[in-house]
């Protein structure tokens, strides 16, 4: 059965911003912090995890007072803020963009603060692109979690099948088809996404791209 198109959802760091967030050393204090607090145990792979399922991990156990999320959370912020400043934008953000807006609904779903979010986008102006944007605040668990696709779905009353999405990373492809959303990767590692079973029904090097694949889509010959 062919669904319209409806709308796309993006990812916002290294999709839309060229981020210059060290995600490295954001995991790296994140999951130092919680040893330190006794919260997580020493000697974790931190290969096969990020920050955001390192965080997972810590709320889980229950064990987290208001105080530690405060911490452990401003630690994120931190990063997010200096590694936002100054952050251009991906080659062609705008103008795929500004052919997208108006044909569909436009969302970003991010595991940064809304906060750093909506300063890094109006930073580079393209603020007004967006219908709808879901930070780690409005989420009840972050990405890989599908919780804030599935917000997106819920705002805008379409099934997950009129919805496509674009992300770099294995956690946006990982939560983006845990929500039924059709997921297309965009300048990702394709190891990383093989080992987190992560198959993505497109494949862009360019943003530009992303529009001959939403007409082929329209036409039902492609995704």
């Amino acid at each position: 059965m062919k669904h319209q198109l409806k709308g796309i959802v993006f990812d916002m760091d290294n999709t839309i911003l060229r981020s210059r967030i060290d995600f490295q050393a954001m995991k790296n204090e994140t999951y130092q912090f919680l040893v330190s607090k006794e919260i997580l145990p020493d000697g974790y792979s931190l290969d096969y995890h990020t920050t955001s399922t390192i965080i997972e991990e810590a709320v889980q156990t229950n064990r987290m007072t208001e105080e530690l999320l405060n911490e452990m959370w401003d630690i994120a912020k931190k990063h997010e803020v200096y590694g936002m400043q100054g952050a251009d934008l991906e080659p062609g953000a705008v103008e795929v963009l500004s052919e997208l807006k108006g044909r569909y609904h436009i969302a970003i779903v991010t595991n940064n603060s809304v906060e750093a979010a909506e300063i890094a986008l109006r930073d580079n102006d393209i603020m007004e692109y967006f219908d709808f944007i879901i930070g780690r605040e409005v989420m009840k668990a972050l990405k890989p979690s599908p919780d804030g696709y599935l917000r997106v779905l819920d705002e805008f009353k379409h099934s997950a099948n009129e919805w496509l999405s674009v992300g770099d990373s294995w956690i946006d492809g990982k939560a983006s088809i845990s929500a039924g959303i059709r997921f297309i990767a965009y300048r990702s590692d394709k190891e990383k996404l093989k080992q987190m079973n992560v198959y993505p029904t497109a494949e862009l090097s360019n943003l530009l791209e992303l529009i001959s694949l939403i007409e082929q889509f329209e036409e039902g010959s492609a995704i």
